[in-house]
């Protein structure tokens, strides 16, 4: 299970929804800024999978807690050791510009995990994408290797019954 620790302004959060993580950034007094499709509210379970079917998110501010709901969630700063911190005055004056915003959204390309690293950062990444993608080509090329194997070793059946023989 994930470790609470205390969270800073600008901490990334993430929290443990059922199926895929979702993410904001502490702004500080109980309340974090993040990127919401009409489906991602506390609670909403496995129905905020429904995500994918939107192309726009509002950016909101609200409270930890409600954000959180009964999930678990962690302070995860994951690229700190790859990238520089923005200054945090900066980070949160960017932050709050945008609430209000609605912004282009896609679970591939413009998420809540890249919305909050590319405020933390000036990088705009997701694991979770990385992730699924690795594990999407690792799914399909034991696929791919289980057709071409079923594929051959049919084609070498056939081939010993279909075969003319000349000789006996």
């Amino acid at each position: 299970m994930p470790r609470k620790k205390k969270q800073k302004v600008g901490d990334l959060i993430e929290v443990f929804r059922p199926g895929y993580q979702h993410w904001a950034i502490y702004v500080g007094d109980g309340y974090v800024i993040h990127l919401a499709p009409p489906s991602e509210t506390a609670g909403a379970g496995s129905s905020s999978l429904m995500s994918v079917l939107y192309d726009s998110a509002l950016v909101k501010k609200e409270r930890l807690s409600d954000v959180v709901g009964n999930d678990v969630y962690r302070v995860n700063n994951l690229l700190d050791d790859e990238y520089e911190p923005r200054d945090t005055n900066l980070l949160l004056k960017k932050a709050h510009s945008l609430v209000g915003q609605t912004l282009p959204f896609s679970v591939f390309s413009r998420n809540c995990e890249h919305f909050v690293t590319d405020l933390r950062y000036g990088k705009s990444t997701s694991s979770q994408v990385t992730t699924a993608v690795i594990g999407g080509l690792a799914v399909l090329g034991v696929g791919l290797l289980a057709l071409t194997t079923g594929l051959f070793s049919k084609s070498e059946k056939r081939s010993k019954t279909n075969s003319v023989h000349f000789f006996d």
